[in-house]
């Protein structure tokens, strides 16, 4: 049968079944079940009017019950079976083989460190962006540019970059244009000003940062959760800058091999930026159109107050404007962390987690439908729904807190 023909006959009957099952429930419940007619009528048209947005919704939560609801039970029981023993339950089995292999621990570290990078990389671009589009004339132009991105699939963008680290035989040409860059450095001063002096600045930047987030962390005052807050963001700040300074030490004494065509995909550790770069790309965008909404929506009068006590741009933008914009910086920090949780896409189309760039997503398909091991491959899912859950309710609870 024809597609095209396929999907009209899909739309005619889903909405056709729709239209159906809400003229005849609606008739069922006033005619049949309770009728609005003898003695009882006030007390039926009560009842039915009770019963009326269940019957209506009953449809919906019935499709996220069997699309959502059964999935994860089910997912939870083969977790807990083996198919080479014909399904037999084998109680916690599976987590402790995929908690013994190397491959799980190294898809937990990559998370770890796609979460700490691409929320924040993708929020700050977005607000950097949302910030100085607003005060140009073509600022509209430059935002439909930056949010292009987001009509384009993973897997599309994954094409797009593969093609951007591509590498060729020393001596030919390079269609890569990372390495047709990379091929410009000879060891001048050029190259020590943009691959040593330039990323050191960076990385004391970010470690600057670290400290000063930390520092804040520190001063906050409150009960028992907020000094397992404080114990934890200190600890982790320490951490980070720690990282920071021994980063800065490999960079300065790096010997870099110039003039050499760089596989980037294959460079254990660094690859996974070269492919955080492809979700930071993609999800500035929609950071962007989120917070260039609530810098709209911050009233003009704080913003005069402050230029009328003399406060400066950076003043205005981190103490005026940032403030009163945080808990949508919040909303879209999760967002996308709820994304990079559950990336798959990118690392699938561009590594195929080779090469140590392994993720939570593609270890589980590669047990999944590779190994064809339920078990272990259901034990990850879960693993990836227990990591995500606390962040999707606690998202659900701060929208339904606003909206009252």
């Amino acid at each position: 049968m024809d597609a095209a023909l396929l999907g009209l006959m899909t739309v005619v009957i889903g909405v056709g079944g729709c239209l159906g099952y809400f003229y005849f429930s609606n008739l069922f419940l006033d005619k049949v079940l309770f009728p609005a007619t003898g003695p009882n009528a006030g007390r039926n048209i009560n009842r039915a009017n009770q019963i009326r947005p269940w019957l209506f919704v009953f449809p919906a939560m019935f499709a996220l019950a069997l699309y959502l609801g059964y999935p994860v039970f089910e997912t939870l029981r083969l977790s807990l079976t083996d198919r080479d023993q014909g399904g037999a339950f084998v109680g916690f089995a599976n987590y402790n083989q995929m908690f013994a292999e190397a491959k799980f621990w190294e898809a937990m570290r990559n998370n770890m460190l796609w979460l700490i990078v691409v929320p924040a990389a993708s929020t700050a671009f977005g607000l950097l962006v949302a910030q100085l589009t607003d005060r140009i004339g073509w600022g509209n132009i430059a935002k439909s540019v930056i949010f292009m991105p987001m009509a384009i699939s993973f897997v599309g963008a994954s094409v797009i970059f593969k093609l951007i680290y591509d590498a060729r035989p020393e001596g030919t040409a390079q269609i890569g244009v990372l390495n047709a860059v990379w091929m410009q450095f000879e060891g001048g001063f050029g190259s020590v000003l943009f691959l040593k002096v330039m990323p050191v600045l960076m990385l004391l930047a970010f470690a600057a940062v670290v400290a000063y987030v930390g520092y804040i962390i520190l001063r906050m005052t409150g009960g028992v959760w907020v000094t397992l807050l404080k114990a934890f963001g200190g600890l982790f700040a320490i951490w980070m800058v720690f990282l920071s300074l021994k980063s800065v030490l490999g960079v300065a004494t790096a010997e870099l091999p110039y003039g050499e065509p760089q596989n980037w995909l294959t460079l254990p550790f660094y690859n996974n930026f070269f492919l955080m770069v492809v979700l930071i790309w993609i999800q500035t965008g929609f950071a962007m159109v989120i917070l260039s909404a609530a810098l709209r929506g911050i009233p003009e009068e704080t913003v005069e107050a402050a230029i009328v006590d003399g406060a400066n741009p950076f003043q205005i933008f981190f103490k005026i404007k940032v403030p009163q914009i945080m808990p949508t910086i919040v909303v879209v920090w999760t967002t996308i962390t709820l994304t990079v949780l559950k990336v798959f896409d990118i690392v699938f189309a561009m590594t195929n987690g080779q090469w140590q760039t392994q993720v939570l997503a593609n270890y589980m398909y590669d047990k999944l439908f590779r190994a064809n091991d339920w078990g272990v491959g259901s034990a990850a899912a879960i693993i990836i729904m227990l990591l995500v859950s606390p962040i999707l309710i606690w998202n659900v609870y701060n929208a339904r807190k606003e909206m009252r």
